[in-house]
């Protein structure tokens, strides 16, 4: 008797190890899995459900939002994939988004990518239970599954890659979580102190099953509380709306805003829909879907709702799409948790005038996003108003995805180190995917050199991104395909050529301007602001030509070594556009090899 319970209880507590370990296959965790794995590190990513790619697959929200102008990284690459599944690049099918898809599909996808890493391995099915740290360093985490067996994995390098941020959480790094005062946040539109987050949806895949619909796709009365349906009242315009003001568009047009291929439709619907307020971040892991089980409900209640009240009976939930007895996503779609306090900060402040800050965190830029300041709170009485300004296109400083004191981690998802008003950007599925990505690298680039995150050189992780072909900075007008692309990307990280932004609603951008002829003071001006102790060379010249880019070489080679030769020929003086200066002090003057630190300043050290 005692061997048999001594031979369960090793069953119980199995223990592996690796080098780096993703907590969660989210849409970050799984693209920095895939991405520190691409670079030769044994990793194991860890997830719950049966499915990688949470947002953009086992939580149902498959109508992306963002960077439809930015083909950054492994965003591009997921998008090509799709395309080749779809036979087309026109994705737009619903009216939400550019890009719009079937969540098997993305589970697919993903799930092919990690099978082809031989240093990848995947396990599903287990939860995060506890983390274990000594000495201010995370290096172990234990997990559970439904049979209340537990793991433990011991890594030199842990990814929390949680829609919660629960593993630096319980690991003891500093975190936010709700809404902050505009003294803390630094943000005139901050609402006040409080711990209200977003609402989540628990979304659904519809199907069109045609005018003779079996009985069979209609949801029962006992699936959901009755009395939720009045809150469907208004979501649209054929909607009794006993209160306020009907949406303005009919039921199929509300349909269509998901639209996806194949007659399908993504139920994540905002206006009087299926978002619901509930918060579950301390509840253990193990124990959320069992808490989330009313959102479940009231999603079921909005379908019944569409069948019944609005008429379409022939709409019904795709039996073909989630391994689920219910067929609803395998996860809710979570808009908000904890947020990493981090080596910086990212807030709105530096995402509308990044360059007129005294920190120039967009010199750190690690992955890219352009979508508008966006939050729910329509289910919840208690959330205050909140203003939404405009913003540009932007990028995520590297420092938000490193704790401020916690060593041996790296942050992905949406529990990076911003403000709550900032998260209503930075959370949305192709950046997140991109932060994802950058998380593994810096992840496996600690591994290979032996380093804590915060020590890898910012410089060395951005070339390794841009060999991916990751955008550093949100450049819409410069195409990956062009000779430029990386030389304009290099130097635009050093602020010398500095990007125009602006606010165009849902498509933030940010231009380059390559084909501009260069201004003389706006050069300098930027040269001086990244290297204050180059002397601010004076010039009449209103453009920029090669004798001023030789001036400028020489005040460069007086202080560092390594510059590279000027060329032989004869200066022309002949004005160049943009394109052709960032080509030019790229190759000779080699500014990008200028170290900096976190916060976007010149490390002050002459280059070996």
């Amino acid at each position: 008797m005692l061997l048999a319970l001594c031979c369960l209880s090793k069953l119980a507590a199995q223990q592996q190890s690796t080098s780096i370990l993703v907590v969660g296959g989210s849409t970050g965790g799984t693209a920095a899995a895939i991405q520190a794995a691409r670079m030769g590190v044994p990793t194991i990513l860890v997830e719950s459900t049966a499915w990688l790619g949470g947002m953009l697959s086992a939580a149902g929200v498959t109508a992306t939002d963002g960077n439809h102008l930015l083909p950054s990284g492994i965003w591009e690459e997921f998008r090509q994939a799709l395309y080749q599944h779809y036979g087309t690049k026109k994705l737009n099918t619903g009216w939400v988004s550019n890009t719009l898809f079937e969540p098997y599909v993305a589970d697919s996808i993903f799930k092919a990518w990690a099978t082809k890493e031989k240093n990848l391995t995947v396990l599903y099915g287990w939860y995060f239970d506890s983390a274990y740290t000594k000495q201010g360093k995370i290096h172990a985490v234990r997990f559970i599954n439904q049979q209340k067996k537990y793991l433990t994995i011991q890594a030199k390098m842990v990814v929390d890659g949680t829609d919660l941020g629960d593993v630096y959480a319980n690991a003891g790094a500093g975190y936010d979580l709700g809404m902050e005062s505009a003294a803390y946040s630094g943000e005139k539109e901050a609402p006040g102190f409080n711990q209200i987050i977003q609402d989540l949806t628990w979304a659904a895949t519809l199907k069109d099953y045609g005018p003779n619909a079996s009985e069979k796709i209609l949801i029962k009365k006992e699936s959901f509380d009755w009395n939720s349906l009045k809150e469907f009242d208004c979501s649209t315009s054929d909607a009794p709306c006993p209160f306020g003001k009907p949406y303005e568009a009919n039921t199929q047009k509300v349909l269509d805003y998901g639209k996806l291929p194949k007659g399908k439709y993504m139920l994540n619907w905002p206006a009087n829909g299926n978002d619901y307020f509930i918060d579950g971040v301390n509840i253990k892991p193990i124990h959320r879907e069992a808490f989330y089980l009313p959102a479940k409900k009231h999603t079921l209640a909005f379908v019944y709702y569409l069948q019944n009240t609005l008429g379409f009976k022939h709409i019904g939930l795709d039996t073909t799409q989630f391994p689920s007895k219910d067929h609803l996503a395998l996860m809710p779609y979570h808009r908000e948790g904890r947020r990493l306090k981090g080596v910086v900060r990212l807030s709105l402040p530096y995402m509308h005038h990044p360059f007129d800050q005294d920190q120039a965190l967009y010199r750190t830029g690690i992955a890219v996003g352009d979508y508008p300041v966006d939050h729910h709170h329509g289910k919840n009485p208690a959330a205050p108003k909140i203003y939404f300004p405009g913003i540009y296109s932007f990028n995520i400083p590297l420092g938000a995805l490193i704790p401020e004191k916690l060593n041996g981690m790296v942050v992905c998802e949406k529990g990076i180190s911003v403000s709550n008003l900032a998260n209503g950007s930075t959370r949305l599925q192709p950046c997140v995917l991109l932060t994802g990505q950058s998380a593994g690298a810096l992840a496996a680039l600690a591994v290979q050199s032996n380093l804590e995150p915060r020590q890898i050189s910012i410089r060395t992780l951005q070339t390794a991104l841009l060999n991916k072909q990751v955008f550093l900075m949100p450049y819409m007008d410069v195409a990956v395909n062009d000779p430029a692309f990386y030389a304009i990307q290099r130097i635009g990280s050093t602020g010398v050529l500095r990007g125009l932004g602006k606010n165009e609603g849902w498509a933030n951008k940010t231009y380059f301007q390559p084909d501009s002829l260069c201004k003389t003071k706006a050069l300098m001006q930027d040269l001086v602001a990244f290297l204050p102790s180059i002397p601010l060379i004076a010039s009449n010249q209103v453009y920029v030509d090669e004798t001023l880019l030789r001036a400028i070489h020489k005040e460069l080679s007086n202080q560092f070594k390594n510059i590279p030769e000027a060329p032989t020929t004869e200066a022309t003086k002949i004005p160049l556009s943009r394109k052709a200066v960032a080509v030019w002090l790229d190759r000779y003057c080699n500014l990008f090899s200028i170290p900096i630190n976190h916060q976007g300043k010149w490390i002050q050290e002459i280059r070996p």
